[in-house]
């Protein structure tokens, strides 16, 4: 991506196994009330260090039981699927991986008060093509590790320019009012669901994830052997916070996940036949006459600022198969 590219890198992705207790910082301020920086700048690059020594010994044990102690939110739930499928196919891993790599990290830490705290990294890899890498790290509370929860990756020129505060941090986006923006982060899910489900707005700019996929989907409701049916619903806190960054022309980097449900249904006599083996792994019930598949995504766009109006600019978008279901 932003499309192809992080699709394919993030298959190779699939990120696991437990970190160490040093993932879980060492602050001494709690941060409940007081504005504190996120973490500091050390810190941050111990956690990317740690992550990414962790993440390659988990691709080569496929286990979504440590992937879940490293990762949450949409990032976790399609790396934790992902390995699953894996994993039963698999049971002995995948010696060949090739271990990720990542240079030139530039650290965008905010300071904020409450939980969940995060911080974004942006980083060059050792995967194919410019694209800079962007994990958003989260913390849930003062006792609880540091995990990621979404990757983006964007090309150098949609790296947007980021503000920053008279400290030199990083400016947070609020996510409970006052954002200030077109759409504010927490309504983001909820107006991209019902935009897929209905088109209806002027919300967001054509492309890929947006216009493209609506039609799409039109054409495929148009088909006459097979019934296409689709359902898209809003994810939240807890487990699917939205995290935003100030960018300098008054706008924010945002990143947001949602659900995606997809249901074929044949016509009667006749039965589905599932033919990919990770569809397979991933797969409860029994296929008589139709498969629901469950996906999610975790999105990365540019929301303008309200003052100036425009539309929400997608990104990028890594989006995932996390459930399978036969009837």
């Amino acid at each position: 991506m932003p499309g192809h590219r992080a699709k394919t890198a993030a298959r190779g992705l699939a990120l696991a196994a437990a970190l160490t207790a040093s993932l879980a910082g060492c602050m001494t301020v709690h941060g409940e009330t007081a504005v504190v920086p996120a973490i500091s700048k050390p810190e941050a690059a111990k956690v990317l260090k740690d992550f990414t020594a962790e993440n390659n010994r988990a691709n080569r044990a496929y286990d979504p039981k440590r992937n879940a102690a490293i990762e949450t939110g949409a990032l976790g739930a399609i790396d934790q699927a992902a390995l699953t499928s894996r994993r039963e196919l698999r049971p002995q891993g995948n010696p060949k991986y090739r271990s990720l790599k990542l240079t030139d990290t530039h650290y965008l830490i905010p300071q904020q008060a409450g939980w969940p705290k995060f911080f974004v990294t942006n980083s060059a890899s050792n995967r194919e093509g410019d694209g800079r890498w962007f994990f958003v790290f989260q913390r849930d509370g003062a006792d609880a590790p540091w995990k990621a929860s979404y990757l983006a990756i964007l090309q150098p020129d949609e790296i947007p320019r980021f503000a920053a505060d008279g400290d030199g941090y990083a400016r947070p986006v609020p996510t409970d009012g006052g954002s200030g923006l077109t759409v504010p982060p927490e309504r983001l899910s909820r107006a991209y669901t019902r935009y897929l489900q209905d088109g209806a707005g002027d919300t967001f700019a054509s492309g890929r994830y947006t216009t493209q996929l609506r039609a799409q989907r039109e054409e495929r409701k148009k088909r006459k052997n097979v019934r296409n049916e689709y359902a898209d619903q809003a994810a939240g806190p807890p487990q699917f916070a939205p995290f935003g960054l100030r960018t300098r022309d008054g706008g924010a980097l945002v990143f947001f996940a949602s659900h995606h449900h997809h249901k074929q249904t044949l016509p009667r006599g006749y039965r589905p036949r599932i033919s990919n083996p990770l569809l397979k792994a991933l797969m409860t019930g029994t296929p008589k006459q139709s498969v629901t598949l469950e996906r999610v995504a975790g999105q990365a766009v540019a929301v303008p600022p309200g003052k100036k109006g425009g539309k929400v600019v997608f990104l990028n978008r890594i989006r995932g198969l996390t459930a399978a279901k036969g009837e």
